[in-house]
């Protein structure tokens, strides 16, 4: 995956895992993200702060990974074909800074059908808009 900000330029520390995912492409354990806390409404993209997500559109489907099943508008993630380690999946980037968030798979709830699988560090939570 390109990188999109140099890693000396990252802040506050390049040796995050937040720099790991967003920036290289990782992805962080499954369970190992704290939350978010109660007073979360929204989520956003933790490298240039685009709204992403919404409290509404958040379920627990046991991956250990934040899951939504839509996103805040149509326009705010890209989506790529990603063949990593011998599967076939769709990575979503954020639209504004091209960060790296995590996969869609077409296995979530009604009403869309969709499971966005959000690496955690990848977001910031915010309490309005």
């Amino acid at each position: 995956m390109k990188k999109n900000v140099k890693k000396e330029e990252w802040k506050p520390n390049p040796d995050t895992m937040a720099y790991k995912v967003t920036q290289e492409g990782a992805t962080e354990r499954p369970f190992s993200h704290p939350g978010f806390g109660l007073e979360a409404k929204y989520f956003a993209c933790v490298c240039c702060g685009q709204v992403i997500f919404s409290i509404k559109a958040k379920f627990e489907s046991g991956s250990g990974w934040p899951s939504f099943f839509e996103t805040i508008a149509p326009d705010v993630i890209s989506e790529r074909e990603d063949l990593g380690y011998g599967m076939s999946r769709t990575e979503v980037s954020c639209s504004k800074c091209r960060g790296h968030l995590g996969h869609v798979f077409n296995d979530g709830p009604k009403p869309t059908g969709l499971r966005y699988c959000i690496n955690g560090v990848a977001l910031k939570s915010k309490t309005s808009f």
